[in-house]
C-alpha cells in the first residue's frame, strides 16, 4: 500500500513538472519577436507581439529589400499589417515603406506629419491617402499599442509608449528631418527595447531632462552608428544589455570578418558606425547590420534571446 502511495506521489509530481514546463513552453512561443532587417544603409524593424500583432518600423531605403524580408517572416497569405510606423521621412526609413504601402493592406499609420519637399515624400503622402488605414500624429505620452494586460485582461503586459517628439509637428516644413523622429519604447513584462531613429545628441539631452524611465535591455542606436548620435551619457541612462546598429556593409565583402571588426568605421563610405560610439557602447553586446545581416530577438517576458 505504502509503495502505490510512493508511485501515486511520484506520478502527480511528475506530471506538474510536465504541466509547469508545457507552461514555460507556451509562454516562450507565445513571446515578443522584434527582428532588425538588414536593409542596408537604414532602418526596418519588425515586430511581432504575443498577441500577433504586425508592427513595422521604417522600411529601408529599398522597397525590394523590405518586401523580401517581409515574405520571409510573414506567411504568403497574409497581406495585413497592424501598424506602421515611419519614425521620420528621410529617404532610408520612407523609401521601402512605399512599396510596402502598394502591397499589403495597413490597418494604422504612425508617423510625425512634418514636411519634405522630396519625390518619396509626395509619394508617401500620395498613398497614405489613398490606403484608408487610421492615420495617428505622433506625440510623447501616447500608447500606440497596448496589449491585454493594458486593456484588464490577464496576460503579460505589452505596451508600445511613445516617448518623442514632445509636441505635435504636424505641417512642420523641415529640410532634415532626423531630429523629428519618433523616439518609442516597447515593453514586454519585464524587457523593453527603446528605438531612437536618427535622433541626435540635443534631442537625446532633451530625453535626459524629460524622461524617467529610458532604461532598456535593448538599444536601436541612433542614426546608424553615426557620432551625432549615442552620446555616453544617454547610453548610461539607457544602460542597454544589447545595442543594434543598422547600416550598410558597402566595403565589408572585400575584407575578412576579423578585419571587418576592427575596422569599425570604414565599412561603408559614411564611416558608419564611428568608433567614438562603439566605445560609448562598450558595455553593451554590440549587434550589427553590416557584419551578421538580419538581427532576431525574442522576449518571454523575463529573458531575451537571439533566434
Amino acid at each position: 500500500m505504502k509503495k502505490n502511495s510512493v508511485y501515486i506521489i511520484l506520478g502527480i509530481l511528475f506530471s506538474l513538472n510536465i504541466l509547469a514546463w508545457l507552461a514555460v513552453y507556451d509562454l516562450w512561443t507565445q513571446g515578443l519577436e522584434v527582428i532588425f532587417f538588414d536593409v542596408g544603409q537604414g532602418d526596418a524593424a519588425f515586430i511581432e507581439t504575443p498577441e500577433r500583432q504586425q508592427i513595422l518600423i521604417d522600411g529601408g531605403p529599398n522597397g525590394q529589400v523590405i518586401l523580401e524580408k517581409l515574405g520571409e517572416e510573414m506567411p504568403f497569405w497574409d497581406r495585413t499589417i497592424d501598424l506602421v510606423v515611419l519614425t521620420h521621412p528621410e529617404k532610408d526609413h520612407m523609401a521601402g515603406l512605399i512599396e510596402v504601402l502598394k502591397k499589403y493592406k495597413i490597418e494604422n499609420i504612425l508617423w510625425t506629419g512634418v514636411v519634405r519637399d522630396t519625390a518619396e515624400y509626395k509619394e508617401w503622402q500620395k498613398l497614405i491617402k489613398e490606403e484608408g488605414a487610421n492615420i495617428v500624429i505622433a506625440k510623447a505620452g501616447m500608447l500606440a499599442y497596448g496589449g491585454p494586460a493594458s486593456q484588464g485582461k490577464p496576460g503579460l503586459n505589452t505596451l508600445f509608449d511613445i516617448l518623442y517628439p514632445f509636441e505635435g509637428l504636424e505641417g512642420k516644413e523641415l529640410k532634415d528631418s532626423n531630429d523629428s523622429s519618433i523616439i518609442a519604447k516597447l515593453t514586454f513584462g519585464e524587457t523593453s527595447f527603446l528605438f531612437t531613429g536618427d535622433a541626435t545628441k540635443s534631442v537625446e539631452r532633451q530625453l535626459l531632462h524629460q524622461v524617467e524611465q529610458l532604461n532598456s535591455d535593448v538599444l536601436k542606436v541612433g542614426h546608424h552608428g553615426s557620432k551625432t548620435s549615442t552620446s555616453r551619457e544617454f547610453v548610461e541612462a539607457v544602460s542597454p544589455e544589447i545595442a543594434v546598429i543598422s547600416a550598410s556593409r558597402e566595403f565589408v565583402e572585400a575584407v575578412s570578418p576579423e578585419i571587418a571588426v576592427i575596422s569599425a568605421g570604414k565599412n561603408n563610405s559614411y564611416g558608419h558606425p564611428h568608433q567614438e560610439v562603439l566605445d560609448n557602447l562598450a558595455g553593451a553586446r554590440i549587434m550589427r547590420t553590416d557584419l551578421e545581416g538580419g538581427i532576431k530577438l525574442k522576449s518571454d517576458g523575463v529573458f531575451l534571446q537571439r533566434f
